[in-house]
């Protein structure tokens, strides 16, 4: 019986042990290095979500990139929204500063993105919040990166 009691104080020490070191370095991939997020909303069919409906695609944002990553015309994105930044959108890169853009509504037809901004969309234009609401977004807003043709898990099975 005592061999049993000390067999059990074993596990316990090791998986409280395990558990020490296991939750600091998740904490830390989520924080630094990725996530994953699910993709709600039409904004991005047909890329993202093509049959719309109640499932949402699952996609990993790549958090280490963005650090010194320059982003590219036609990457995806997630930034925080300039209209509730308890919230995070996921858009497609337009134009890069410098560039001048044919808007979809937007106050001005035309606009230049000022040196350190990026004009982004959604690609179902109408059914977007993005650029065309608020105009050429910072870049330091941004938390992470899909990339150029990256690939998504269904919920209803692979990619």
């Amino acid at each position: 019986m005592a061999q049993h009691a000390t067999a059990g104080r074993r596990y316990l020490r090791a998986f409280v042990s395990g558990f020490f070191v296991a939750v600091p370095v998740t904490v830390t991939v989520l924080d630094r290095l990725a996530y994953v997020a699910r993709v709600e909303g039409a904004s991005m069919q047909p890329f993202l979500n093509p049959e719309g409906g109640l499932e949402s695609d699952v996609v990993l944002l790549n958090r280490w990139s963005v650090r010194n990553y320059q982003v590219q015309r036609g990457d995806i994105v997630s930034i925080l929204s300039p209209r509730n930044p308890q919230q995070k959108i996921i858009k497609r890169v337009i134009g890069l500063e410098g560039d001048f853009i044919r808007t979809l509504g937007y106050k001005k037809r035309y606009v230049r993105i000022p040196d350190g901004h990026f004009w982004i969309e959604g690609d179902h234009h109408g059914h977007s919040l993005d650029s065309n609401s608020f105009g050429p977004s910072d870049g330091s807003v941004f938390s992470a990166l899909l990339g150029q043709g990256s690939a998504c898990r269904r919920p209803d099975g692979p990619d």
